[in-house]
């Protein structure tokens, strides 16, 4: 149980790969927070981590609010003493071609995939230079390569490995570690909802010839998240099946 008290907070971790993750994290012995904006979700999912034997708390946080991430983070650093373990998860699409792709769209992807980062990571910035800690963000090969009819997606993931290995440098020498990890395509409910011919246009991209599962995801970030990976900091990781080399 490698992460044996120690606390974890993941951000949009109700769903998805982001709760792939608070699973991941739980079953090896952390107790996960689930922090999400859908109350009811994140209650919900945590109370299934508890239901496996889990140690697990939930918080509704909407991630792009500055202000209400400072205060929800310090209610929570005051409650479990400390947070050792931040997986900022949260993510959109808004996707468009830049012609067409409004204002409200690009800030809104901007705000909840990059600003959130920031925000979470400065609100726990101080206490983990303290105690020490990892940061684990999730990005895209989107952010390294582009792709049309995602400008604002893009951008946010691109941004996101940039202020990763900013605050590596920033943190390293109080003994935080912060990595990325960059997923190509995921097999999650969006991607099922694809035609098969899509589908098989994916598939051809991928040298393994297979979409990545949450759970792969979910393993990478465990082994970053861990004292394994302890001279491991400021990198981005891919997990593409070899889409991108």
């Amino acid at each position: 149980m490698k992460f044996d008290n120690k606390i974890a907070l993941v951000t949009g971790s109700a769903q998805g790969i982001g709760f792939s993750i608070a699973e991941k994290l739980a079953s090896e012995g952390a107790t996960v927070i689930i922090a999400d904006i859908a109350e009811d979700a994140a209650k919900s999912a945590s109370e299934k981590l508890k239901s496996a034997g889990a140690k697990s708390d939930y918080t509704a946080m909407d991630v792009s609010d500055f202000n209400q991430v400072a205060e929800k983070m310090k209610a929570l650093v005051e409650k479990h003493e400390r947070i050792d373990i931040l997986v900022n998860n949260a993510g959109i699409t808004r996707d468009g071609l830049i012609l067409r792709m409004s204002e409200k769209d690009w800030d809104m992807v901007l705000d909840i995939n990059l600003k959130s980062v920031f925000n979470c990571s400065k609100a726990l910035a101080r206490s983990m230079m303290k105690t020490g800690g990892v940061i684990v963000n999730v990005a895209s090969i989107i952010g390294q390569m582009g792709n049309a009819g995602q400008a604002n997606y893009a951008a946010s993931k691109g941004g996101i490995i940039a202020l990763t290995k900013t605050l590596a440098k920033e943190f390293a020498s109080r003994g935080v570690r912060a990595n990325a990890v960059a997923p190509g395509f995921i097999s999650t409910a969006m991607t099922d909802k694809l035609s098969e011919e899509v589908k098989g246009k994916m598939l051809e991209a991928i040298p393994l010839k297979r979409l990545g599962r949450p759970e792969d995801v979910a393993n990478l970030v465990s082994f970053l998240c861990s004292d394994e990976s302890a001279y491991i900091t400021g990198q981005v990781v891919r997990i593409d099946g070899g889409m991108v080399m």
